[in-house]
């Protein structure tokens, strides 16, 4: 199973009709921390007028959370979640802070603004997919590291670790429902030489090229 998911959280601000709109975004993966970033941005933001927010947590959305903080009913928290949801981004937590500007903008107006804050705080975060996957140690002999590496390659597998002493030790991570699938092509690919020992599942993603590991 796979989803997406913020990395590194961002911030980013827009301006309507001289109220500000201030985004601010922070992966969380539990209520509690949700809460607890919320009350920090209140704090930090004491003097604004509203702090708008939507939460969905779990990987189906199992807990989803959202508040106008004030402004009129349906014009900001439920807005700012349909994002989350329509993005797909889990674990995930928008505060929108307003600075009033002298200026109503209306219905139609607040919900453009809230979500295009939104959006802008997204764009300012790094956003992951994770994927659920099984590490493997691949031991075989000189013969076989290059079939092996060809291999890895042509599967787009992600190698964590390669050993070499009198044998070669290669530490892979492979998408869990391609498990059984990749241990054939090693077989085959080394002529049944290489061994192959199962690791501990782990998620992980590709941020820029560089590879991320989660340990469950």
């Amino acid at each position: 199973m796979s989803y997406r998911t913020v990395f590194n959280g961002g911030q980013a601000e827009i301006e309507e009709k001289k109220s500000r709109f201030i985004a601010s975004v922070r992966p969380v993966d539990s209520e509690t921390e949700a809460l607890n970033f919320l009350a920090s941005t209140r704090k930090k933001y004491w003097d604004a007028r509203h702090n708008c927010y939507a939460y969905t947590i779990g990987k189906n959305h199992e807990l989803q959370r959202c508040s106008d903080d004030g402004e009129p009913a349906g014009t900001a928290g439920r807005p700012m979640l349909d994002i989350l949801l329509k993005e797909d981004i889990h674990n995930c937590i928008v505060v929108v802070t307003r600075y009033f500007g002298g200026t109503l903008l209306g219905t139609g107006g607040l919900v453009r603004a809230y979500q295009k804050a939104a959006r802008e705080g997204l764009a300012a975060s790094t956003v992951i997919e994770k994927r659920s996957g099984q590490k493997l140690t691949i031991r075989t002999d000189y013969n076989g590291l290059g079939k092996l590496q060809y291999l890895a390659a042509k599967t787009h597998t992600s190698v964590l670790d390669t050993r070499y002493t009198d044998i070669v030790e290669m530490d892979v991570i492979v998408p869990a429902k391609e498990v059984s699938a990749f241990c054939s092509q090693v077989t085959e690919a080394t002529g049944g030489k290489a061994k192959l020992i199962p690791g501990d599942a782990a998620e992980y993603a590709d941020a820029d090229g560089d590879l991320l590991l989660f340990e469950e």
